[in-house]
């Protein structure tokens, strides 16, 4: 019988060719993530879960306890278009939805906000604890947070980066999110069953179709005071929050 000998030092550098291979590729997917075969390629090489697992996991519960709102409001389900509103104050996340562009916001329900840092006004750096405000997008889909589910938002925008500049500020932070548990550095924490539907509905929806606007208060209220600032931008962000709130229904 022929004996199979192993080259100790070639097999440990293919080994570290290998594990070199697996990190280039998760790092990839996670700079890319919810954006197509290399996010798919890494979950299947690390057995982590992709967008499509956790539809196939949560969608259906999802689906049973939202049903009813949805068909209370007269959107159909699932949403094309969704948009996530949160009110700093009062700790309180409200989720609208419509068919078309042209259709009026109709509100679906509300969910408090478990956990948020910081203070009211806007996030300015790295570090300072600050949730952003303003009128984002959806940057992308977390389906391993260590906060169970996480959607990604677009901070910092292009008005953040402006004013960034104009103010002479650098690292701006990153890495905002709407994800479960309830605690939180600069993120909103909804919980786990919260974090479920508004996972679920925005995978459904796709992340292009989905807004959020995040404000200090609910400029909706009559009367109802801007957070005390000298900062022109500031003012004119908070200006243009309280237009962008006035197409949302306020919630009973």
């Amino acid at each position: 019988m022929r004996r199979v000998t192993i080259d100790r030092q070639n097999f440990a550098g293919a080994f570290t060719a290998v594990a070199i291979l697996v990190g280039a590729l998760g790092g990839i997917a996670q700079s890319r993530a919810g954006s197509g075969w290399i996010e798919i390629l890494w979950a299947r090489i690390t057995h982590r879960h992709t967008v499509a697992d956790r539809l196939d996991q949560y969608g259906d519960d999802v689906a049973a306890r939202l049903a009813s709102h949805f068909a209370a409001a007269n959107v159909p389900y699932p949403p094309t278009e969704l948009a996530l509103v949160a009110f700093k104050d009062a700790h309180r996340l409200e989720l609208y939805a419509r068919a078309k562009p042209d259709d009026t916001w109709r509100s679906i329900r509300g969910y408090p906000v478990l956990a948020l840092s910081g203070a009211l006004g806007p996030k300015l750096r790295a570090g300072d604890r600050q949730v952003p405000e303003g009128v984002y997008a959806v940057e992308s889909l977390n389906p391993n947070s260590r906060f169970h589910l996480a959607i990604r938002v677009g901070y910092p925008n292009a008005e953040d980066q402006d004013a960034a500049l104009a103010d002479g500020r650098t690292r701006l932070g990153s890495d905002i999110m709407i994800h479960g548990a309830a605690a939180s550095i600069g993120c909103l924490a909804m919980g786990d069953r919260a974090a479920e539907e508004l996972f679920v509905l925005t995978a459904l929806a796709g992340p292009k179709n989905v807004r959020i606007i995040i404000s200090p208060v609910d400029f909706r209220v009559p009367s109802t005071p801007a957070p005390p600032t000298d900062v022109k931008w500031i003012q004119e962000r908070y200006r243009k929050l309280a237009t962008e709130l006035a197409q949302f229904p306020r919630t009973p």
